[in-house]
């Protein structure tokens, strides 16, 4: 889980990642450095690494928690380079509320559809990616999971295990 050194979204990284590992997956949290990151509810999370340690052939999903820092991540290039690789990889892509705004500047999204966030600079970032904007709740498209909102945290990280249990197969 990628998540925005400060102002990522608390419920958007507890609740995923509980889901994640209630289902038994192992979670690495990765930030910009390892130092604390600080969600916008307060929540302070210890990250396992640095973006720049982070290898995609080590994880089977790169999930990137949202919050109004995720348009930080979105302008990083180590974050970018680490979605392009584990993406061209065919590792399982999600992102949740600005996060898909990595996603899109990332090439990811390219002809794929998805949410986010309904804020005109995420809808603009999207459309810059060429992704087809749908606005719902959850979308799945292939390997990438999207999501809009805090509120959609729990169908998210379902939809991301389901993905994982057919990976598995």
């Amino acid at each position: 889980m990628v998540v925005a050194q400060t102002g990522f979204k608390d419920e958007e990284y507890i609740i995923p990642k509980e889901i994640f590992e209630k289902e038994g997956h192992k979670v690495r949290t990765t930030s910009l450095s390892r130092a604390i990151a600080t969600g916008v509810g307060g929540l302070k999370v210890q990250p396992d690494m640095a973006i720049h340690e982070a290898n995609p052939e080590f994880f089977d999903a790169i999930v990137i928690v949202g919050g109004p820092g995720s348009p930080i991540l979105a302008r990083t290039e180590e974050v970018l380079a680490l979605v392009k690789n584990a993406n061209e990889a065919g590792k399982i892509m999600a992102a949740i509320c600005l996060g898909p705004m990595v996603l899109a500047n990332a090439g990811v999204l390219a002809g794929k559809n998805a949410t986010v966030y309904p804020d005109s600079k995420a809808l603009i970032t999207l459309r810059n990616g060429c992704a087809k904007y749908l606005e719902q709740p959850v979308v799945i498209d292939e390997n990438i999971v999207t999501a809009d909102s805090p509120p959609s945290a729990g169908e998210f990280g379902e939809a991301v295990v389901q993905l994982l249990k057919k990976e598995a197969r």
